[in-house]
């Protein structure tokens, strides 16, 4: 195999596939990168879960493959200088060179890296890649962790007369993103994507008006973006019924400046340590939210936030974290804070849209205080 390839591009690609590369594997070749040099170069990563194939602009002199360490082929690129890099195996023995720089490492046999599954596609869903990574990155948050509910653990897209839905809960938390399709697929589908496979989704989309493709096959999904394309499983089950799961019952509507906000929040919960069980108690006052957080061991903080409407004097608690992460990620600059008692979620949508169409909303369930306290 005998390639030459510019350093950026070279190193881009090998960034991209790197990403889908085992960290550590009982499998070496797991660990690196699958190099195939014909028609074109193409570069895939794969841990069984999720690949990730991208191809780039290369003199290709003699064909090829082979596996390098993802780990060790990204060092010696990124050491190299802006300029050709000249890439020759003879058998297992790899030359990189670049002006006066020149690296020899060993690889490992392309028959050692297994195949990507094929995905038989049954739809198609096409979207470009600026709303895909805009969904994505405000539910993913929200996607469960542990693995007591696998299905959980993925985001649910859903396509119901042309109207995109991605939805993630964790059980205490659910997040909700929907947009409208320009290009709607034939007929309505849903699909439950891994978390994991979604943040590299997110990192490869980036921003701009490109189409993104999404093949939905019987086991699969695939992401194709221009040159690039990520393979990875479906989360198989029953999805939470997320529209029985949201709590409508509210008496109180507040209209909130998010920054602000977020900013109050933040300013009340900085004496909370990471993985606080300490809430952050809410007294919902006429025009005014007050913040506070109380610690045996860091003492106390408090905050207060100008909101529009009446809470009369409701005391709620809430997961700091969790708050903060939902109302970051509010498109907008207002919102609305939909609660009821002490013990039902705190739904927070847009200003200005209906109920049940609200083109984002995310619910946080509080945490139960055992006595009420004062301002």
């Amino acid at each position: 195999m005998k390639f030459s390839c510019e350093k950026a591009l070279l190193q881009s690609a090998i960034a991209t596939t790197s990403r889908a590369a085992s960290a550590k594997n009982t499998i070496p070749a797991l660990e690196g990168i699958l190099l195939e040099a014909g028609d074109e170069l193409r570069l895939t990563g794969y841990n069984l879960e999720t690949g990730i194939q991208t191809t780039v602009p290369a003199d290709i002199r003699e064909s090829g493959s082979l596996v390098l360490s993802a780990r060790k082929f990204a060092d010696v690129v990124g050491q190299l200088p802006d300029d050709m890099v000249n890439v020759a195996a003879e058998g297992l023995n790899v030359n990189i060179q670049c002006g006066a720089t020149e690296y020899n490492i060993p690889a490992i046999d392309a028959e050692d890296f297994p195949e990507l599954p094929e995905v038989e596609s049954q739809s198609v869903l096409t979207l470009p890649r600026g709303v895909l990574s805009d969904m994505i990155g405000r539910t993913i948050f929200a996607v469960a962790t542990n693995d007591g509910r696998p299905i959980l653990t993925g985001s649910l897209f859903e396509v119901v007369e042309g109207l995109l839905t991605v939805v993630s809960v964790d059980g205490q938390r659910l997040a909700l993103r929907r947009q409208r399709l320009e290009k709607a697929p034939a007929a309505d589908l849903s699909f439950v994507v891994p978390g994991a496979a979604l943040k590299e989704v997110k990192t490869i989309c980036g921003d701009g008006e490109e189409d993104v493709e999404i093949m939905i096959g019987t086991r699969h999904i695939l992401f194709r973006l221009a040159n690039t394309q990520l393979v990875t499983r479906r989360l198989e089950g029953e999805f939470l019924n997320y529209r029985q799961s949201i709590t409508w019952k509210s008496d109180i509507c507040l209209k909130a400046d998010v920054r602000r906000l977020v900013a109050s929040i933040s300013r009340a919960s900085v004496i909370l340590r990471e993985n606080s069980k300490n809430p952050l108690r809410c007294i919902v006052g006429n025009g005014e939210l007050y913040l506070s957080s109380v610690t045996a061991a860091d003492g106390n903080s408090y905050d207060v936030c100008p909101v529009e409407g009446s809470g009369n004097d409701l005391h709620i608690g809430f997961n700091h974290r969790f708050m903060m992460d939902a109302l970051k990620a509010v498109p907008t600059d207002q919102a609305k804070l939909l609660m009821g008692t002490p013990s039902t979620p705190c739904i927070i949508v847009p200003t200005d849209e209906p109920e049940g169409e609200e083109s984002f909303l995310f619910m946080v369930l509080p945490v139960r205080m055992s006595a009420s306290w004062d301002k």
